[in-house]
């Protein structure tokens, strides 16, 4: 027994309500061996009190079960806890964050191709569109945390390289919004192939060394699934919740509803659910539901929280993602524009704003 192979085996040991390792995540600092002893060390930054005594108790169950293995020493290094705290006060009291942030909202899907990164710029355009009626412009913030395919770039019409202003990043900005995407580090060429460490690592430089200045509201796009990208962002962001968004197919509602759980089991309440697809109208003015119907109010009921809304299928919607000028901006008084605007007041009034 050595300390590779006590890291091997902590490879057993998931974190709680992920399927993702410690070791993958970057928990373990240190590991050593020496007569019969197995000793590790790990830093973890977590606002719910059962996850090092949960871990601790897996460690230890795991590494007895080691030959030669006859006793466990577990030391955890655990950073301030950083709690998504109620509507209003997200971003006070976190000294990592920037202190011009009053909210942020993760927009999540279990399950890829549903359309939630054009979900969320055009929310993103119709929030500042709301906000700008009031008076408040240029208040509205976009990180794009799919780290390995960025499309917020291309749906936003914004491109080059963000400016420095001492040891931040100043977000590029375009249709009222501030955005920060790996699109925006990386040329198109170049493919970026990453360890979960490298990721929760840049997602962390996103939150803390970007200068937003003053936000009303901060969407974060993260990618499908329950791995790194969540995982880094619930430990390093305070979040007043997250909005999950799905297709009205069972294949889609069935894994958003696992995504909605891992934000419970992390202590980020769920503000809503949103069906996008949710219909195609054809010449005739007829709905037809391609996707089929119902999921999105299922997976919301399932979860315990509301229907946000549905948006339709209209190949609008993905022609202005695919031009760089989202629907609500070219066509504001589009159907499917006015359910975004309605998205986005239903969503000012969970914030209180």
């Amino acid at each position: 027994m050595n300390a590779d192979s006590i890291k091997e085996a902590l490879k057993q040991v998931k974190y709680p309500g992920f399927s993702r390792d410690i070791v993958s995540f970057g928990l373990v600092r240190s590991a050593a061996f020496d007569a019969g002893t197995a000793k590790v060390s790990l830093a973890l930054t977590t606002s719910d009190p059962r996850v090092p005594t949960a871990l601790k108790t897996e460690i230890e169950k795991c590494l007895r079960a080691q030959p030669g293995v006859r006793e466990v020493i577990v030391e955890l290094a655990v950073s301030a806890a950083k709690t998504a705290p109620p509507p209003g006060q997200a971003g006070l009291g976190s000294g990592q964050t920037s202190p011009g942030l009053k909210h942020s909202v993760a927009i999540a899907s279990g399950k890829g191709g549903v359309g939630k990164s054009t979900f969320a710029v055009n929310l993103a355009c119709a929030l500042a569109q709301v906000l700008e009626k009031r008076g408040r412009p240029g208040h509205i913030g976009l990180m794009d945390c799919d780290i390995y395919g960025p499309s917020v770039p291309l749906m936003m019409g914004i491109g080059g390289r963000p400016e420095i202003d001492g040891e931040s990043l100043v977000p590029l900005q375009r249709h009222g919004v501030k955005v920060m995407s790996m699109g925006f580090l990386v040329d198109d060429n170049t493919p970026v192939v990453w360890r979960g460490p490298m990721i929760m690592k840049t997602i962390q430089q996103f939150v803390q060394n970007v200068h937003w200045g003053e936000l009303d509201v901060l969407l974060v796009d993260l990618p499908p699934g329950t791995g790194d990208a969540q995982l880094s962002l619930v430990q390093t962001l305070p979040l007043d919740g997250a909005i999950i968004v799905t297709t009205p197919q069972t294949a889609a509602t069935n894994v958003a509803r696992k995504g909605g759980l891992m934000f419970q089991k992390v202590n980020v309440p769920i503000l809503g659910v949103a069906e996008n697809m949710s219909w195609f109208e054809d010449a005739n003015g007829n709905r037809q539901t391609l996707f089929g119907e119902g999921g999105g109010a299922l997976t919301a009921e399932k979860l315990g929280t509301t229907l946000l809304g549905q948006v339709p299928l209209f190949p609008e919607i993905r022609a202005g993602g695919d031009a760089g000028e989202p629907i609500v901006v070219t066509a504001p008084g589009s159907q499917p524009a006015q359910v975004f605007r309605q998205l986005a007041e239903g969503l000012l009034v969970r914030l209180k704003l």
